[in-house]
């Protein structure tokens, strides 16, 4: 099934401002940069996916795409998460992409074998899979086929709110867990986490919290 990944990504100096009481605005910038491009490694080499695109107004996150080989169009609305995934998801319909995995830019520790295997075991159409974050309210992943099977509504308490969306549009809707997606950084304690896990995982996000945290 020809499925292209959708990620949306805010304005650098407007990222994680809740991580303000540990990072200074500058390293709060270099975090959320690192985040993008260990997020997008990860995506680019995914074998089930046919692209990845990135919709973005900052011109750092747009040179990284682009470095790595990922489409980049403008987020020229910067009207939020769920507008920019819209923009995207009206492309893929113009291309005759039949699906969409719509992933934010602040999961690092994703892993290409379990976005694949993701990818691998849900291909039902029309259906919604809905991949919550660690607590199980907000939602870190949607994987649409087609596209526009449901409109995306993210932000607080999304994970029940898209499942509402899927009953009212009638279609399967399946709750997935993988492990590294269920990880997104926004506080002190999500960043705890991460850093409490893997070593291999999220290499430049670790490697830019290291360098903010050294010359404290």
């Amino acid at each position: 099934m020809k499925t292209l990944a959708v990620l949306p990504v805010k304005r650098f100096p407007l990222a994680k401002q809740r991580l303000g009481e540990r990072l200074n605005p500058q390293q709060r910038e270099a975090l959320a940069e690192a985040m993008v491009t260990d997020v997008l490694g990860a995506l680019v080499l995914a074998r089930a996916l046919s692209g990845v695109l990135v919709i973005t107004s900052e011109p750092a996150a747009s040179a990284v795409a682009k470095r790595l080989g990922a489409r980049v169009e403008p987020d020229s609305r910067e009207g939020g998460q769920s507008a920019a995934v819209a923009s995207g998801i009206a492309l893929a319909l113009q291309e005759g992409i039949e699906r969409v995995l719509l992933v934010p830019g602040d999961c690092p520790a994703l892993d290409r074998d379990e976005l694949d295997q993701l990818l691998g075991e849900h291909n039902d159409a029309p259906s919604v899979v809905i991949v919550p974050d660690r607590h199980g309210t907000g939602t870190n992943a949607l994987l649409l086929a087609p596209p526009d099977v449901i409109a995306p509504a993210f932000g607080p308490g999304s994970f029940e709110r898209h499942r509402e969306l899927a009953a009212a549009a009638g279609v399967a809707c399946a709750v997935a867990r993988p492990e590294t997606l269920l990880l997104d950084i926004d506080t002190p304690a999500d960043l705890a986490a991460l850093l409490a896990g893997p070593r291999s995982r999220a290499p430049r996000t670790r490697a830019a919290y290291a360098a903010a945290t050294a010359v404290r």
